[in-house]
């Protein structure tokens, strides 16, 4: 293979990646219209070290340059990845000069995380969502100009806050000009890309290719030493020509049986080293400053060189093609030239190094504090309080993964063991703010192994058990949040609820009973406190039957919307999202659904302007499933598509589950039952269900549905039967959820020959719940089952008292399967005139809600009813998906594509881009038509 222009590097071995990475250049120039139904145009690139990535990303650069594309590149290095933004800075700072045309509130946060902005006052802190939607906007109005693709190298090393910008934006580019190819080592891909859909893996070169390769050498090697390049290199390409180099530099070296087998990485390192002993000691000591400093900027390696070095120095290490300058930016050949300088070289040669960038970076305090960190050995409490004021700065510029990577970094140095144990339970709230729930454990846990100090101890479990409660590690969540909660029952109340509310949500998840009666035990010992709504979500969401009374008496008792006085406006405000968030999710698990949607709803949109991501998540996600419950199946896909991209994003496994499940269940009794399993299968990939129940539960039903829509009965039967244990006593998997599939277990038993297993497990529920009080909704799903089960007048008693209650009137999607299932009762027994307005209601709500499986069966009931059904017209809004029907709205409402952009963290082109595929669907051809074609409260 020749290279397409004189002086490109050959690539041999290498045509399916060339051809991926120009297909991918490809989707850049064209139009959006030509690609419907695509993913984004994001690419990542895994592979091992030495693999060839970086020198396909450059083929990727020339191949978009002669398209016409414009190319911006960032790599991340391992000094900048505590940095907050720095990747994010290298990447768009040749477009800067377009941020005055972004919005203001835009312009302010990703010029302010860059210091940029001259109005930013010191305490301001940024929103990482509106920094994120800046970047986002910013590409695209420069992909206005011409189409772009984005190089990101080393994703590995860059910074936590670059790469959760461009998931966001990588998240968010169909409908744009812009092209993304990511690369990483393929152990080490960063959190943020690790699901990417689109991957390529670059694995060794085939023997005949690694032959190929060495043939273009300068000096091909032949003979033995041929043959031990292409034995040791293993098709790494990397190692393929260095290997040929070393050889042709000593020609015996390959002749013997000598060389030690030492790993590739190390080998190759030593390789690259192997070059530093012959270079004069001015140019080595220029290569560690610059492998020191990990940065291209030339004038801050010469000044921190003085006059110990001159420019002229570099042309050895040039020559021996270890770097490459150009423009004033220096550039290491491959990083594992910059780790041969920086680990050959002895402790107080990187010291010097380190403390002479120190001294000239007097303008950028935050990497004078990080070189005067890397130049200690051992503890220095003035190199951490560096750190900390650094990450005090990260912190007021919306930094939170960078303020926690230098207060880690602090915690370090701190030789105080109380005072490392603060930083570091510091350092695990920022990591907490910036949604790295894995990070917050591993700081929080060794934050407990360093002090006495209760206080600390109860924070560091605090956040120890919220980290293992989102990413699912339910047990180990409880072991950390117990104890807690009992230590403080006494000294602490508040801190004890406070423990317990969060213990509660990881045992509604995990299911287990005898953690729950723990809590329950506790919560009972702690007095009586001002704020008792961490006391109202602990009895509610530990058992809504037997503490529904106390409950419901707290949650009518107090107006949980106020902002509760005696605090600051700010604690206030941050007490009153908590208060939200906790007693919205009690009213929901006690079946309070239209209070539950308007507590969750207040708190979310609170949330929208928080930088707590995970929180976020979780509180979408429940409000999602609230108004599934309610009937508004197409808000609920909007909002649980909105808390699926945000827990993907943040690593919240319980909610990336959760949400698709939610949505696959719409799916599955919209009638689309292929659609909805796949769904499912990609939700719980790799999951434990067993080990959380309430997902187990939540995915068996949303497969049954499947089963349904399609008439599978046998399948529904055994998916609802499965909520259910095989004990002689049947025994709910999930002590709240699995109850409210009881009527479709009973109506699949039924036409499956299994009415009498229903009966047994009817029976055992009612005995069950009989030590409470249940909800009007689960006692309608009780007497919709005994009907299904009943003959005669019991059944019709049934039916009767399922209907009575006026409150079923908040769930009308089940209301409706009772109307169903009477009016059939009754029309087989010759009643039709009474089944008639029975189905009428039925099928008002299945159109309304889009049940079209359910539509159909009624609309035939109907007909055998002596009705003839009028044509139901057709419904444009389940057409829509979640985001275009957003979209729609908010354009309905007047509102600008930049200003529904800023809405829903989308860029003007891509908000225009979902207007284009909307306008068809609804049967319109403009903006101005969509009030008319969007109906009333849709």
């Amino acid at each position: 293979m020749n290279p397409s222009r004189p002086g490109e590097e050959w690539i041999v071995g290498r045509d399916r990646e060339l051809a991926l990475l120009a297909d991918l250049v490809d989707e850049a120039m064209a139009e959006p219209a030509d690609l419907p139904g695509t993913l984004p145009a994001v690419l990542v690139v895994t592979g091992g070290p030495g693999a060839g990535k970086s020198v396909l990303l450059d083929a990727a650069g020339r191949t978009a340059r002669r398209a016409g594309l414009r190319v911006l590149r960032c790599r991340g290095c391992e000094g900048e990845s505590g940095l907050p933004f720095a990747g994010l800075h290298q990447l768009l700072r040749p477009v800067l000069d377009l941020a005055g045309g972004l919005p203001v509130r835009q312009r302010a946060a990703l010029l302010g995380v860059f210091g940029l902005d001259p109005e930013q006052t010191q305490d301001t802190a940024a929103d990482p969502l509106l920094t994120s939607l800046g970047a986002l906007t910013l590409l695209s109005d420069a992909a206005s100009r011409e189409p772009l693709l984005l190089v990101i190298d080393d994703a590995h090393w860059l910074d936590v806050g670059t790469l959760d910008v461009l998931a966001f934006v990588a998240r968010r580019l169909e409908g744009e000009r812009v092209a993304m190819v990511l690369a990483a080592r393929d152990n080490a891909v960063p959190s943020q890309f690790a699901y990417e859909r689109r991957q390529l893996a670059v694995e060794p070169l085939p023997p005949a290719a690694a032959g190929r390769l060495l043939d273009l050498q300068p000096e091909p090697p032949v003979g033995r030493a041929r043959s031990r390049i292409l034995d040791q290199a293993a098709g790494v390409p990397l190692a393929l020509v260095e290997l040929a180099r070393a050889v042709s530099r000593d020609p015996d070296a390959g002749q013997d049986g000598a060389t030690d087998e030492l790993p590739l990485t190390d080998r190759l390192e030593a390789i690259f080293a192997a070059d530093l002993p012959e270079l004069p000691a001015p140019t080595r000591w220029l290569l560690l400053l610059a492998a020191a400093a990990e940065t291209a900027e030339l004038p801050v390696i010469l000044s921190a060189a003085g006059d110990t070095a001159a420019p002229v120095d570099w042309r050895p290490a040039e020559r021996a093609g270890l770097v490459r300058i150009d423009d004033g930016r220096l550039r290491f050949r491959h990083p594992l030239i910059r780790s041969a300088v920086y680990q050959s070289a002895s402790y107080a040669e990187r010291h010097a190094a380190h403390t002479a960038l120190a001294d000239v970076l007097t303008g950028d305090p935050d990497r004078r504090a990080w070189h005067r960190a890397a130049a200690v050995l051992g503890v220095d409490e003035e190199a951490a309080q560096g750190l900390e004021d650094s990450a005090g700065r990260a912190q007021r510029r919306g930094g939170y993964a960078g303020a926690a990577a230098a207060l880690e970094r602090a915690a370090r140095l701190s030789p105080d063991p109380d005072v490392r144990a603060k930083r570091l339970v510091r350092a695990a709230t920022m990591a907490m703010y910036a949604g790295h729930p894995r990070w917050v454990s591993e700081l929080a846990t060794h934050a407990l192994t360093l002090t006495d100090d209760p206080a600390v101890l109860a924070e560091a479990s605090l956040r120890a058990g919220w980290a293992l409660a989102v990413t699912s590690r339910f047990e180990d969540s409880l072991g950390f949040l117990l104890p807690v909660a009992e230590a403080a029952v006494e000294t602490d109340p508040a801190l004890a609820l406070d423990a317990l509310s969060t213990a509660t949500t990881a045992n509604y998840h995990s299911g287990d009973a005898s953690s729950r009666e723990r809590i329950q035990r506790v919560t009972d010992r702690v007095p009586p406190q001002d704020d008792e709504a961490s006391r109202l979500w602990a009895l509610a969401g530990c058992d809504p039957v037997r503490h529904r009374e106390r409950a419901l008496a707290l949650l009518r008792g107090t107006d949980w919307t106020e902002h509760p006085t005696g605090h600051p406006r700010g604690v206030a405000r941050d007490r009153r999202l908590s208060r939200l968030v906790v007693v919205g999710a009690a009213a929901w698990v006690l079946d309070e659904t239209t209070e539950a949607v308007r507590l969750l709803g207040a708190a979310l949109d609170q949330l929208r302007r928080s930088p707590t991501a995970g929180v976020n998540a979780t509180v979408a996600w429940v409000l999602a499933t609230t108004l599934y419950e309610s009937g508004s199946w197409t808000q609920a896909r909007t909002i649980g598509d909105e808390a699926h991209r945000t827990a993907a994003e943040a690593g919240l496994e319980v909610v990336a589950v959760g949400a698709p499940v939610l949505g696959a269940t719409i799916l599955a009794l919209r009638g689309d039952p292929d659609v909805a399993r796949a769904a499912v299968q990609r939700a719980v990939h790799g999951i434990d269900l067993p080990g959380s129940r309430s997902l187990q539960v939540r995915t068996h039903y949303a497969l049954g549905a499947a089963a349904l829509a399609e008439g599978d009965h046998a399948g529904a039967y055994a998916r609802f039967r499965a909520v259910y244990t095989q004990d002689p006593e049947p025994e709910p998997v999930h002590f709240q959820a699995s109850d409210y599939f009881l009527a479709d277990l009973a109506a699949a038993a039924v036409r499956t020959g299994h009415a009498d297993e229903a009966r047994r497990i009817v029976d055992a529920t009612r005995r069950r719940l009989a030590a409470g009080r249940i909800s009007a909704r689960l006692d309608a799903v009780l007497h919709r089952a005994g009907a299904l089960l009943s003959d005669g007048d019991e059944a019709e008693a049934h039916f009767t008292a399922a209907l009575a209650d006026p409150d079923g009137e908040q769930w009308p999607f089940e209301r409706a399967l009772v109307r169903l299932d009477h009016a059939e009762w009754l029309r087989r027994r010759r009643r039709s005139v009474e089944a008639r307005p029975l189905l009428t209601s039925a099928l008002d709500v299945f159109e309304r809600v889009g049940a079209r499986p359910w539509t159909e069966r009624a609309r035939a009931e109907l007909r055998a009813a002596g009705v003839t059904p009028t044509t139901a017209p057709r419904d444009a809004l389940a057409e829509l998906t979640p985001q275009q029907l957003q979209i729609a709205r908010l354009a309905a409402a007047g509102l600008t594509n930049r200003e529904i952009g800023e809405r829903i963290f989308l860029s003007p082109r891509t908000v225009g881009f979902h207007l284009y595929r909307v306008f068809p669907k609804l049967g319109i051809t403009g903006r101005a038509q969509l009030r008319d074609a969007l109906p009333d409260g849709s």
